[in-house]
């Protein structure tokens, strides 16, 4: 290809790279792109509501050669119209490698006029960088999707692992990895990010042929093809980068992407690998048999061993493994695969309903779906939804509700289906009342603001005026400016200190319900009496309709008619006429006109709703502020609340269900294909959000008293309960179980402990090994447990129950060698060391976990575990344990401290971090040895033979490259140290002693438990009270309580640091309490550690500009501390006090009002005469009305005492207004916060916190008190695969394979969960994040308004999530010249982050750039500026006032000036913004250049308005007046610079370098299919293999000539 276009494109992508960004500074990176992690932290996961610790997690980092590139922005390639077909592939960075992608991606780019090279960012999982996974075996990270897509509450669920028999020896595989073969088969789902280290050109974009990842466990055909060395190369290309620079280890663990430095590597073939499965490479009879399939992304193999998505599934027995991933050529497995694909690519058909009373109409189905699926759309349909009692008939036979459509004999395109109604029973009768009741109350938010039966708000439609999609279409033609008024809200303009609570839930249209019906009641007279019975009476019911008119239906197996009964003579006789209906609506429509009218009405509006603003989220959300309601008369709802719904659960057959067998059945469904596995991850995830609802309800009854106790007799706190077969215990030491541990704090702890032991064991998910249902439930300042009944463990003693570990921690110890057997699968992955205690009779019994985890046998023969509290080793810097002398460190910063309780355990994240730590330092010890050997340097070995600290071993090795500076011999140094690693596993005598002996002491040196392999396991019983172990054993439990002390070491000296640092770069931009702590916890971080966290802070230089996580950190410190104090408050008041004590609480907590008194209960329902007496009564009762003594003072002073005793943090305050002052603090943040820990709701109105006069709240301001429940989050694995391998296709540059990879996630994870979830969410966002950059505008704002309306229902109406996809949304709209609704959508974001944080966040600049842009648009420039310069000025704050992104700033203000004519303000703006370019790009950078000729431009514009103005003083009204330019900006680059703060920028490219591409593509087209026939020639072995990669990339590889280009 020519040199010509090839530098020109290069020129290009490098000036626009520099566009947003400077040399030096990390935080210039476009505000929309997440930046690599740093900081030697946990795996950079992400967890659910990224989620949020990302501020964009659907965009993913591209890295480059230097750390001026360190943050990449999207480039896409914008093409003239007649190029619209040929789009092409990557141009690439620094590397100076042009690569093209072949035509393959151009015809599945035609449609689309751009193609994007996102950044690595969007994709994170890609292929292309899972070469470091292979390299860095045994990092065992077990790292979450980025994506703040993925609902990563905790990394356990993402974990998947395999038994630790499992391994196998392939000649490519070093020991080190069949140790630890967990470590990679987790690492799959492993967030690689590149390395961007200066000096080492990786190019992560244009992931084609070069950069392939490579599997080096591959089977012996890898080693055939001798591609391992080429694997190799790439691997020391990196190492050495690793060892330049000990830090590089800190920043980047999991983070490198390979590199090939050698041309020859390059054109030997391209190298790529199955994203999941080990080197599986498809057999070629089976790929030319799926090929025929056209299923689009089955082009590359590389994605097939997706669709058996083995990789998470390790837990198969190997052989099966095997086959099913088609290792062997002519195996039963291959049917396997076809028929997954099958089920994937089923295509539907039509069928035609014909209906009683309804012209018939085609429906379109799928040959999966079930009958009783037709049944729903049917209830669902405006026309018939009043139907729920028919059957559906094909030629007269019924079908059978269950079964499955392509199972029907006879049905097919354009079949008729009629529906049959069908006689009434008493249960059909109810559904039917229960849904004509659900209809009428369709558009009644009351359920959301309530929080039941999973319904959540959703405001969106208010802002959009309706659904999008079909106002889209209205509103394209009337773009014209006069339609649109611009004016924000006064409370939203910057600078205004309002913060009004009402906006947050305004009054949706739709709410005020057109009534139907004035009654809808069952009556009085029901069951009916034998006699009517016998007559076909089922029930009876009273309606009074809208006309006032009285009337009582009886409803009998034939349907629904009226009766002569009145309120209060019974006559079941029908009346004349009875209007009998099989319909409750076909009746009531015949007696009431209004009836007829507003229901269909409501039926239109209600179909006319965006279905997710309808459909049940799987867990409930609840809201804490609701509107009064009016409370109206309903049936089923009363009917509900007095049978507790048992026997009525879900319809299902049988009285209550038998929660635990649910549970289990379901992991026992089998998982060898796609099909059993989406069928078991369904069932696993609905009986798990089902149990979650029954356990929270029963959770609730307990607390009210309206469950009996089984032993009633003791005191209230030794209670347990069984309702509807769940066992509920609450949070109190029961019998001084936990007297060593910290008696009733430790019962409340150990809750939370045994549910993370729960996720993780259910995620290792072992075959054979169960453990309990278990849901955690605070509610009224109890902590309620529930879990499911092991069968038969209440007929028996727990004594002669538990045969595996100790019911008296650790006096009497038993073990089992089956329970030994299916723990040991676990130890791998879960790092758990199996290890010898003693029992009371001193004899050594053997554990593979804490001994407080107990193995029971239930009836029905599996082995449970429970009691997992301690399933992670303690936190040392919270137990003082005498004579043990704790890391320099952590005596630094003031640990160990006595915590008030000895369950402090480290998290799985630290775990992880820890373990990866020490991988690299092994990897490092081991080079530098071998090193030294070959250059004869003996002394420094002996240094690690006398067990030198890990600490000293690095500082060698930097010394080491210091010294030598030879990059290679490190390399070779670390090669060496895996060929070792291999010989010694395969042990065939051949090492010589010399290198044993270097595995042997970088083994020792970093803790691990093996003398020949990386292994790091953690004892968890170590400093456990009452656990002893065995002389034997002592060496062991010493090396592991070092290990425990460097663990506790390396939260303060990494990851705090790394936290903070990651803030500092804005990589993590937690906007409130919950998305810190969700940074804190991916990165291994208790919350007990916030104090620290904030001193950290504070100690640092640039606190300035962590201002944000200062006064974040601060809200959710003094919020915990209330909540601490609250939970407590709480039990003591009795049910009639709950609203003023709460009222009285908030109070003292938040209001200026300086003596609040608690109004006591009682007062309404006492008489005037008898009030003293009573009120006396009362107070001498302390127990009940204690709390009515609390004083704000008193409660501040113990919020300070309890943030010293709990954070180790010093508060400065005496009260909420010192609080508000000193830290700068907004109550109404404080009030969120605290309405969310502890459930409380108020009623939405207008507070005033600072009235010295009269209280804020009074006992009428709140209205509930909700539970806040804990749980485990099931996931669906093969969806995350396709969603991870769909954004490795996104980042190679073939946007349109990685749509379709994606939408397949999309659908699998709509099989799972169902239409709502937060991972639906992230797909959802990054699809349209897609469509966008491909020019789909309207596509890309139909997914983005389905991502806001999921976030709002799942996570929050105010959620961080959520306002950040308010501001896509808003971005997609404006591209939709849909305007008044895109300022609508910011001004909703602004007001959302105002209530949530507050103005002063780095976010907020962001979105003040997007208002002030779209506001210059509509030439709205005075508002304009108000916005823009709040940006600056936060920019300037947060990033230094010398960074790009305020030089952005600058510009942006300058052409609002421009605009208004104020020409010196404008220079004065670009000046600065010129200023900054010059001195951080330099001179001739383009960037540097356009800010030049513009300040020329607006100086000139300048001279002339002041020619033109002297023209006017000097001659009057004769002046001769030169018109002068006033420029309203076009839509066309107010969008452009809207992409540009967002993160997109586009590229055009002129037609004579489309021709040259397409030439150039062509050429290598030849050049493949010459490469191909070639090897045909080849031996048939070798075929598959090749083939394999070859189809894997959709580019050629440069030939040698070319190489030098």
């Amino acid at each position: 290809m020519g040199n010509g276009i090839f530098a020109n494109c290069c020129r290009h992508v490098t000036d626009l790279i520099f566009q947003t960004r400077s040399f030096r500074s990390t935080d210039e990176r476009s505000p929309l792109l997440a930046k690599s992690p740093a900081g030697c932290t946990a795996p950079p996961d992400v967890s659910e509501p990224c989620k949020y610790a990302k501020p964009y997690p659907d965009v993913i980092l591209s890295n480059a050669s230097d750390k001026r590139l360190q943050k990449q922005a999207e480039y896409v390639y914008d093409l003239p119209e007649e190029g619209r077909e040929e789009v092409t592939g990557a141009c690439v960075n620094s590397c100076l490698e042009f690569r093209v992608a072949t035509a393959g991606l151009l015809q599945q780019a035609q449609a689309s006029c751009a193609l994007a090279v996102l950044p690595v960012d969007l994709e994170r999982e890609s292929k292309t960088l899972l070469n470091h996974a292979r390299l860095l075996e045994a990092c065992q990270g077990c790292v979450k999707l980025e994506d703040g897509g993925l609902d990563c509450k905790t990394r356990n669920q993402e974990e998947h692992v395999v038994p630790a028999d499992k391994t196998d020896a392939s000649p490519g595989m070093p020991v080190v990895w069949q140790q630890n073969q967990d470590f990679f088969k987790r690492e799959e789902a492993l967030n690689f990010k590149p390395l961007d280290k200066p000096g080492v050109p990786l190019d992560c974009r244009a992931a084609g042929p070069y950069l392939g990842s490579y599997d080096t466990t591959g089977s012996s055909e890898c080693n055939a093809s001798g591609k391992m060395e080429e694997v190799q190369k790439a691997q020391q290309a990196v190492l050495s980068s690793l060892l330049q620079d000990e830090s590089a280890h800190l920043t980047h663990v999991t983070s490198a992407c390979c590199l090939s430095t050698d041309p020859a590597a390059c054109a030997a073939g391209e190298l790529s690998c199955s994203l999941y499965s080990k080197g599986n490479i498809l057999p070629s009879k089976q790929k030319k048999r799926k090929r025929k399939k056209k299923f689009p992304f089955l082009e590359h193999p590389s994605v097939m061993t997706l669709m058996n998505g083995d990789g998470l599934h390790e837990s198969l027995k190997e052989d099966k493994e095997v086959k099913q991933n088609g290792h062997e050529e002519a195996d039963p497995g291959d049917d396997g695969n076809d028929q997954e694909v099958i089920v994937i690519q089923d295509t539907g058909f039509t069928v035609k309903i014909c209906a009683p009373g309804i012209e018939p109409f085609s429906l379109q189905v799928s040959p999966q779906e079930m009958v009783q699926e037709i049944h729903q759309v049917l209830m669902d349909r405006e026309d018939t939804c009043h139907r729920t009692c028919f059957s559906l008939q094909l030629d007269g036979n019924v079908l059978d509700n269950f079964a499955e459509l392509k199972t029907i004999e006879g049905l097919q395109e354009g079949s008729v289906l009629k529906v049959v109604e069908e006689p009434y029973t008493v249960r059909e009768a109810r559904i039917h009342v229960r849904h004509i009741r659900d209809l009428l109350k369709s558009l009644d938010p009351s359920d959301a603001f309530n929080g039941v039966d999973c319904n959540s708000l959703s405001f969106l439609s208010v802002f959009t005026e309706g659904d999008l999609g079909d106002s889209g279409k209205r509103k394209k033609k009337g773009t014209e400016m006069e339609q649109i008024d611009c004016t924000p809200p006064e409370h939203i303009l910057p600078g205004s200190k309002e913060r009004p609570l009402c906006a947050l839930q305004p009054q949706n249209r739709d709410w005020k319900p057109l009534q139907c019906l004035k009654v809808l009641t069952m009556s009085g007279w029901n069951p009916p009496p034998g006699n009517r019975k016998m007559h076909g009476d089922l029930m009876y019911l009273y309606v009074i309709t809208v006309e006032d008119r009285h009337v009582s239906i009886t409803a009998s197996t034939r349907g629904f008619y009226l009766n002569q009964s009145t309120a209060y003579n019974f006559n079941p006789k029908p009346a004349n006429p009875s209007f009998l209906s099989h319909s409750l609506v076909e009746l009531l429509n015949q007696i009431s006109p209004t009836f007829k009218k507003n229901f269909s009405t409501l039926q239109k509006k209600r179909v006319q709703r965006h279905p997710f603003e309808r459909i049940a989220t799987p867990f409930q959300v609840y809201s804490w502020t609701a509107p009064q309601a009016e409370h109206a008369m309903d049936c089923v709802r009363a009917e509900d609340a007095y049978t507790s719904r048992l026997g009525y659960e879900e319809h299902i057959p049988g009285q209550t269900r038998d929660w635990n067998e649910e549970l289990q059945t379901t992991r026992e469904l089998p998982r060898k294909n796609l099909p059993e596995r989406l069928l078991r991850e369904r069932a696993i995830f609905k009986v798990h959000s089902d149990f979650t609802a029954a356990a929270t309800r029963g959770a609730m009854a307990v607390i009210d008293g309206n469950v009996m106790a089984i032993n009633p007799s003791e005191e209230t706190k030794m209670q347990m309960f069984i309702w509807n077969n769940i066992f509920f215990s609450l949070g109190f030491d029961v019998r001084d179980h936990y007297k060593d541990f910290g008696g009733d704090i430790a019962a409340y702890v150990a809750p939370t402990n045994d549910l993370n032991g729960v996720r993780t064991y259910n995620a290792v998910d072992v075959e054979g090994l169960y453990t309990l249902g278990t849901v955690v439930v605070d509610y009224r300042g109890y902590r309620v447990t529930a879990q499911s009944i092991i069968p038969g463990i209440l007929e028996r003693e727990q004594e002669q129950s538990v045969i595996y570990g100790s019911i008296d921690f650790g006096k009497t110890v038993v073990s089992h060698p089956k329970y030994l057997e299916l723990l040991e699968k676990t130890s791998r992955p879960l790092k758990i060391q199996k290890h010898k205690v003693l029992n009371d009779k001193n004899e050594e019994v053997e554990l593979c976990s804490s001994v407080e985890c107990k193995g029971i046998i239930g009836n029905d023969g599996r082995h449970y575990i429970l009691d997992l509290l301690r399933t992670f080793p303690p936190d040392l810097n919270f137990l003082l344990i005498d004579g043990e002398e704790m890391p320099e460190e952590c005596k630094k910063m003031g640990f160990p401290k006595q915590h008030r309780h000895k369950l402090c355990c480290l998290r799985q994240e630290l775990v992880d971090a820890f373990v990866e730590h020490r991988y690299l330092l092994f990897m490092k010890l081991a080079a530098l040895q071998l090193m030294q050997q070959k250059a004869n340097k003996p002394e420094s070995s002996s240094v690690l033979e006398n067990g030198a600290s890990p600490e000293n071993g690095t500082e060698e090795s930097q010394k080491a490259e210091r010294e030598d500076g030879k990059i290679e011999e490190s390399v070779t140094g670390l090669d060496r140290v895996k060929e070792l690693a291999e010989t010694i596993a395969s042990d065939d005598g051949t090492v010589d002693p010399k290198s044993r002996e270097v595995i042997r002491n970088a083994c020792k040196a970093v803790g691990s438990i093996s003398d020949t392999s990386f292994d790091i396991r953690f004892n968890p019983d170590i400093f456990s009270p009452g656990v002893r172990f065995p002389e034997s054993s002592k060496e062991e439990v010493q090396d592991q309580k070092q290990l425990l002390k460097d663990a506790a070491a390396l939260v303060l000296s990494c990851q705090i640091p790394g936290l903070v640092k990651d803030c500092l770069d804005h990589t993590v931009l937690p906007m409130d309490g919950a998305t810190l702590a969700e940074a804190m916890h991916q990165r291994g971080i208790n919350m007990r550690y916030l104090g620290k966290v904030i001193d950290f802070i504070t100690k640092t230089p640039a606190h300035a500009q962590l201002d944000h996580i200062f006064k974040i950190g601060l809200s959710e410190l003094i919020t915990r501390s209330a909540k601490h104090i609250f939970k407590t408050y709480l039990q003591g008041v009795e049910l009639s006090g709950l609203s003023a004590a709460i009222s009285h609480f908030l109070n003292c907590f938040l209001s200026s009002f300086p003596n609040p008194i608690a109004h006591l209960p009682a007062d309404e329902l006492v008489s005037k005469k008898k009030n003293k007496k009573r009120k006396n009564r009362n107070l001498g009762n302390a127990d009940n009305t204690a709390w009515a003594s609390m004083t704000p003072q008193e409660l501040w002073k113990n919020i300070c005492s309890e943030a010293k005793s709990y954070f180790d943090f010093n508060l400065k305050c005496e009260s909420v207004d010192q609080a508000a002052e000193v830290y700068n603090l907004q109550k109404i943040t404080l009030l969120r916060e605290i309405s969310l820990k502890t459930g409380i709701q108020i009623l939405l109105k207008e507070y005033n916190f600072d009235n010295r006069h009269k209280p804020t709240f009074t006992e009428e301001d709140i209205l509930n008190i909700f539970p806040v429940v804990k749980h485990v989050n099931p996931k669906a694995s093969d969806a995350f695969h396709f969603f991870q391998s769909g954004q490795a296709k996104v980042q190679q540059g073939f946007l349109k394979e990685g749509c379709e990879l994606i939408n397949e996630a999309l659908n699998l994870f709509n099989n799972v969960y169902g239409a709502m979830h937060v991972e639906i969410c992230a797909c959802l966002r990054l699809l349209a994040r897609l469509n966008y950059i491909m020019g789909d505008y309207s596509e890309a704002l139909s997914n983005q308004q389905k991502a806001v309306l999921m976030s709002e229902r799942v996570l929050g109406i105010e959620h961080p999530n959520t306002i950040q996809e308010y501001m896509h949304l808003a971005l997609y709209c404006f591209a939709n010249s849909q305007l008044s609704t895109a300022l609508n959508l910011l001004y909703r974001a602004r007001y959302l982050m105002l209530l949530v944080f507050g103005e002063d966040h780095p976010e907020m600049a962001l979105l003040d750039n997007n208002i002030g842009l779209v506001l210059h648009g509509v030439m709205e420039y005075d508002l304009s500026l108000r916005f823009l310069e709040n940006a600056l000025a936060i920019n300037s704050k947060y990033h230094g006032s010398k960074s790009l992104k305020v030089a952005l700033s600058h510009h942006l203000v300058a052409r609002v000036y421009e605009s208004k004519a104020e020409f010196r303000s404008a220079l004065q703006h670009e000046k600065e913004g010129y200023t900054i370019y010059k001195n951080q790009l330099g001179e001739h950078h383009e960037k540097t250049k356009e800010s030049s000729e513009y300040l020329k431009y607006l100086t000139q514009q300048a001279v002339a308005l002041q020619r033109t103005m002297n023209e006017i003083y000097k001659n009057g009204s004769n002046a001769n007046i030169m018109p002068l330019k006033f420029t309203a900006p076009s839509m066309a680059s107010v969008l452009e610079q809207l992409n540009i703060i967002n993160g997109i920028l586009f590229i055009p490219l002129s037609q004579k370098d489309l021709e040259d591409l397409k030439a150039e593509v062509q050429r290598r087209q030849q050049l493949q299919e010459a490469i191909r026939s070639s090897e045909q020639l080849e031996p048939e072995d070798s075929i598959s293999e090749e083939r394999e990669t070859e189809t894997s990339t959709p580019s050629a590889e440069v030939p040698p000539a070319q190489d030098s280009a």
